[in-house]
């Protein structure tokens, strides 16, 4: 039985042009770009041609792309260098933050490096940009915002031009987790003011285990990884060759046809809470469901069912691959803390269903179908 993958938001198919591209790099071309030999010097070739393929892509210079191992290293060091070589002593972001930003700040300010001050956030997971304004209006040392482009968990997408020229006007650093935007937006990195972006590869159908970070030109930090000169200098350690030309062709096929999938998959989500919503009485949603959100997510809220904890697996014996919140908690006995950050209620049970363009509105049938099965057949 093939599958039914509705949980793209985790990690998506990699796409079989892009397994083409890498399989030079993981037979014939194995050089080390560090060597100086012709294997070597073909690989080294490699790497900067997908360096500028992605600074092209992004509207960016290819001196302020570094290559990481994905998109929670490159949070990590966005973070933790700011605090060390740009003198960093608070840093604002939100509650319902990936866990490589959340974690990372507040393991920071249990050292005493930082001190953390954390925006409200309202049912749609949205701030307030006044609230935002006026802390930074008020800010007496080096500060960093820290605020997600769009969230994993419940699809709520902020305003990054706008946040980035809030932290310019006011002299504020400012990173963004773009790991579910990049290769599903326009990014124009030249004309948005943010000194840190990161991105994951397999967020938009490359290989996993490679990603990487921004740094705008005018921002100067030492590397995170020491060990090598890797990086120019600012990430030691051989590098991913095969999977770092997967990533810049990933990225390459995803602008391709940005329009064409986007448009696409916005269909898709619209057909799911269309007849998610006829066919199951008090159905909601998580997060906004209209322009406001991230287009590849859906976070259900399905009333109150006695066997409401045994969805996920009952999906699973179908052959559905879905997520109860984010991937990256999997295996945790915690609850999300993005919907306790929106209150979500306690007694309804959240499905995360995330799509792609290799996704059907046939899949979808079926998905609603044994949802709806499941609440005629028991009372509750």
């Amino acid at each position: 039985m093939t599958p039914i993958y509705l949980d793209n938001a985790a990690t998506t198919p990699i796409a079989p042009e892009v397994v083409e591209a890498m399989l030079p790099y993981l037979k014939e071309e194995f050089g080390n770009p560090s060597s100086i030999h012709q294997l070597g010097n073909r690989t080294r070739v490699a790497i900067e041609e997908a360096r500028k393929k992605v600074a092209d892509l992004l509207n960016a210079h290819p001196s302020e792309i570094f290559f990481t191992s994905g998109g929670t290293e490159a949070d990590n060091m966005a973070l933790v260098q700011s605090v060390l070589d740009l003198g960093v002593k608070e840093i604002i972001s939100t509650p319902i933050e990936h866990h490589a930003v959340e974690h990372t700040i507040q393991a920071m300010e249990k050292r005493n490096w930082i001190k953390a001050k954390w925006l409200s956030v309202n049912k749609l997971g949205q701030i307030d940009l006044d609230e935002l304004e006026n802390i930074l209006k008020n800010q007496k040392v080096p500060t960093l915002v820290s605020i997600m482009h769009a969230n994993n968990e419940i699809g709520t997408l902020n305003p990054l031009k706008r946040i980035a020229e809030l932290c310019k006007e006011y002299n504020a650093y400012f990173h963004s987790d773009t790991v579910q935007t990049v290769g599903h937006f326009e990014l124009d990195l030249k004309n948005t003011p943010v000194d840190f972006i990161a991105a994951s590869a397999h967020k938009f159908h490359g290989p996993k285990g490679v990603g990487f970070i921004y740094i705008n030109k005018n921002v100067k930090i030492k590397p995170f990884i020491n060990g090598g000169a890797q990086e120019r200098n600012m990430r030691g350690g051989t590098e991913n060759v095969a999977s770092i030309v997967g990533l810049a062709k990933a990225l390459e096929l995803a602008y391709q046809n940005l329009k064409k999938d986007m448009d696409y998959i916005k269909g898709l989500k619209n057909y799911a809470i269309e007849r998610l919503s006829e066919a199951i009485p008090d159905m909601q949603f998580n997060g906004p469901t209209n322009e406001k959100a991230l287009y590849t997510v859906l976070n259900c809220s399905f009333p109150d069912h006695p066997q409401g904890m045994m969805f996920l697996y009952k999906l699973d014996i179908a052959g559905i691959c879905a997520s109860a919140g984010s991937a990256c908690s999997s295996g945790s006995n915690v609850g999300s803390h993005v919907l306790k950050a929106i209150g979500a209620p306690a007694d309804r049970h959240a499905i995360r269903f995330s799509f792609s363009k290799y996704n059907t509105k046939e899949e979808i049938d079926k998905v609603v179908d044994l949802m709806k099965e499941i609440y005629s057949t028991v009372k509750v």
